[in-house]
């Protein structure tokens, strides 16, 4: 697949989300000049969305690889906290699914990278998103976004609901535990990152972890749960 086509305000947004699409001198000179200067300066005019773009397809790829036994073709899936949305296109395109996102719609002015029990912290612009879907070559008809503040959210069910980095990682899982009993199928499969596995044996038949990842600051298991 071709690099991504992306600009540099939404290049500045995957680095945001995603920290390790830095190359190391930007890395080395946020951790000297602090986040609040990496969000306002470094990361609007020192990155080079080039890279960026080569890094994120790269960085997607490798996600959709360890993910993709998991879907089938023409799936309604849900994305929560997807970012500028790079591993839902490779899904859409490969499996010729639609996605539903869900999303906020602000850049905190400060970025803080840690638990936040309400989800009170965001990294996106919907516009962006948008923009990234169709300049990416994903049809309008083949996705829908919500804004998580203002929108009524979708109430159909999904066959997968996928949320990496973001739901139990960032925030509480217990903001969606209610609206995902409305929207999961006995079948559904819900994937996402967690520093507590065994918590979800509570509310799920089925908890397999498929990744470990140590070198998080949250030192996170990736998990699939279902139902059957």
């Amino acid at each position: 697949m071709q690099n991504f086509i992306l600009n540099r305000e939404i290049a500045q947004l995957a680095v945001f989300q995603r920290i390790e699409l830095c190359s190391p001198i930007l890395k080395k000179l946020r951790k000297l000049l602090g986040r609040y200067f990496f969000s306002v300066f470094l990361s609007k005019y020192l990155i080079n969305p080039v890279r960026i773009s080569k890094s994120y397809l790269d960085l997607m790829e490798k996600e959709f690889f360890l993910i993709k036994k998991y879907f089938k073709n023409n799936h309604k899936i849900l994305s929560i906290g997807s970012g500028v949305g790079g591993l839902e296109i490779l899904m859409s395109k490969k499996l010729d699914s639609h996605i539903t996102f869900i999303e906020k719609n602000y850049v905190s002015k400060k970025i803080k990278y840690g638990w936040d029990k309400m989800n009170h912290e965001a990294y996106n612009n919907l516009n962006l998103l948008k923009k990234f879907l169709l300049d990416n070559g994903i049809k309008k008809d083949n996705f829908a976004i919500f804004d998580f503040d203002q929108d009524k959210l979708p109430d159909t069910k999904f066959d997968a609901i996928i949320s990496l980095y973001s739901l139990d990682y960032h925030y509480g899982f217990e903001l969606y535990e209610d609206y995902l009993k409305k929207v999961m199928k006995p079948e559904t499969i819900l994937i996402f990152d967690t520093i507590r596995p065994n918590y979800f044996k509570e509310i799920y038949e089925k908890v397999d972890i498929i990744k470990q990842d140590f070198h998080t600051v949250h030192k996170s298991k990736r998990v699939v749960c279902r139902n059957l």
